[in-house]
């Protein structure tokens, strides 16, 4: 039984390690398109359905297929023709329950699993966005959403329970047929003087022991049946596509200048028939500090993620180094970038934790060392528990500011030669951003930096702006360079801006 147990708890723990692997390496798109929550769920649901489908297989349905076989040859062996009718009735029994349970209930069972996952999608949906709504007071708003929701799924899994139960019935009813003739062809024989009174008694103990093997033998079924639908949705997750993956025999990236080059890249997203980067060229020098500018949508942020292979290039190359990074171990490419991103995602676990992601080796005082590059420091020691501190789901207990912050001393730790900053001070206060603006400047000596900013004030010292359109490049140059160019998008922009900005002073 032991032995069991300890099988049982390594498959389950093996099929959750690899789900997870599976899930950490899905694409960019995967993760944007599906639930956390439900993701989870599938995860959960289907380690618990293996739990069952082992103590079903090797713990109940063995043993009861083997006595009642058994019993069975011993019935038969002793009156042969008694024997033969309850071995057939058996395998009537046995077959109709198969055929109902895959055929009829398995159906509506795994209907009623799509909807349990989509519950639990909303709700963890709703959970992690509370802040929102009770911004908007609307609690009694997103209860009626999920009400909806759980009226989907009660009505899928009603079904189910449903076909269960007719199921069971269909089953008791078979038992009663099956007892009902074997008890009349055991008194047949005895009324012809075919067999005598302790032949009929021995047949009728037989048959209700064998039956109360039947009885388990259709419950373990459905059983069976049951896990094989909770483990479906876990089992997909081997058939889903991996984002990207590695080439054979893949080899760490050397990533010693940080210069980056586009050679005509051609490159859509998924299915899309026009593609948003064309015979699309442009090299940044080594130590280069470029920003990306255009409207949204013109590419700005597909460029980074390009550049970090969160997707793959449909013709043409990027270069890093030198290095096409398609044939390059990603993980290592992507290890030695640094990101600040344009929403700071924090884990649920200390700052100290979540600042030395980038390099989990650091020590104390080099996490505290980043954190005052950062102008974190302060504010973290201030806290009662200090680097200890929790910061709660996504950073939760944080102020925005406060998570941009450990966001970019996180970017310090990681001292790689390449840094991106999406729109990294678009949610700092002015007296933040100049602070934030100051380290900046020093994080940014040396290294390839890539900044993306809708605020044009945060570009307006770097060596080259890139202004993107449609994904093509249609201005490039220095600040002073560009808002010289009459008609020019990035003076279109600026002076925009600045427009707003005035207004905002008067009012």
């Amino acid at each position: 039984f032991m032995g069991i147990v300890e099988l049982t708890l390594k498959m389950m723990a093996d099929i959750a390690a690899d789900a997870f692997h599976r899930v950490q390496r899905f694409s960019t798109d995967w993760h944007a398109n599906s639930f956390a929550g439900s993701t989870v769920r599938k995860v959960t649901r289907g380690m618990w359905a293996l739990d069952l489908l082992n103590d079903t297989i090797l713990i109940a349905l063995l043993p009861s297929v083997v006595m009642l076989v058994g019993s069975t040859l011993l019935l038969g062996w002793f009156w042969p023709l008694m024997g033969a009718v309850v071995a057939a009735g058996s395998v009537l029994f046995i077959t109709v329950t198969a055929l109902l349970s895959l055929g009829y209930v398995a159906p509506a069972a795994r209907l009623a699993n799509t909807w349990d996952t989509r519950l639990g999608g909303s709700l963890a949906d709703a959970v992690s966005c509370n802040a929102v709504v009770k911004g908007f007071g609307a609690e009694e708003r997103e209860e009626r959403r999920l009400a909806k929701v759980v009226a989907k799924w009660r009505a899928r899994t009603r079904r189910t329970w449903v076909r269960g139960t007719i199921n069971g019935t269909t089953q008791g009813v078979l038992l009663l047929v099956m007892r009902a003739a074997v008890i009349g062809l055991a008194l047949m024989l005895w009324s012809w003087g075919q067999a005598s009174a302790g032949d009929v008694a021995f047949v009728l103990t037989s048959l209700f022991v064998l039956q109360g093997y039947l009885r388990d033998i259709g419950t373990h079924i459905r059983n069976l049946q049951r896990s094989i639908n909770d483990m479906e949705e876990l089992v997909d997750f081997q058939s889903e596509p991996l984002g990207i993956e590695d080439r054979p025999g893949a080899k760490p990236i050397r990533i010693t200048e940080g210069r980056i080059s586009f050679d005509n890249v051609t490159f859509h997203y998924g299915h899309h028939r026009s593609a948003l980067y064309r015979d699309f060229s442009v090299d940044i020098a080594p130590g280069e500090r470029v920003g990306l500018v255009g409207h949204s949508g013109s590419g700005k942020t597909t460029f980074v993620k390009l550049i970090q292979r969160l997707y793959d290039v449909n013709a043409g190359k990027i270069l890093v180094d030198g290095q096409d990074i398609s044939q390059v171990a990603q993980a290592s490419l992507r290890g030695q970038i640094a990101i600040v991103q344009q929403e700071p995602i924090l884990f649920h676990r200390s700052l100290a934790e979540n600042i030395a992601y980038a390099r989990p080796s650091a020590t104390q005082d080099e996490i505290e060392h980043a954190a005052k590059l950062a102008s974190a420091h302060d504010f973290i020691t201030n806290l009662p528990k200090g680097y200890g501190t929790l910061v709660g789901e996504r950073g939760v207990k944080l102020s925005g500011g406060e998570r941009q912050r450990v966001a970019i001393a996180r970017a310090f730790l990681a001292d790689a030669r390449i840094l991106i900053l999406d729109e990294a001070t678009s949610s700092l206060d002015s007296e933040s951003e100049v602070l934030i603006q100051q380290a900046m400047e020093r994080l940014m000596v040396g290294r390839t930096t890539l900044v993306i900013a809708h605020r044009l004030s945060t570009v307006r010292a770097l060596d080259r702006l890139l202004v993107f359109d449609r994904g093509n490049i249609v201005e490039e140059g220095s600040h002073d360079e560009l808002i010289r160019l009459k008609g020019g998008i990035y003076r279109r922009l600026f002076e925009r801006q600045a427009l707003e900005l005035t207004k905002g002073l008067v009012s």
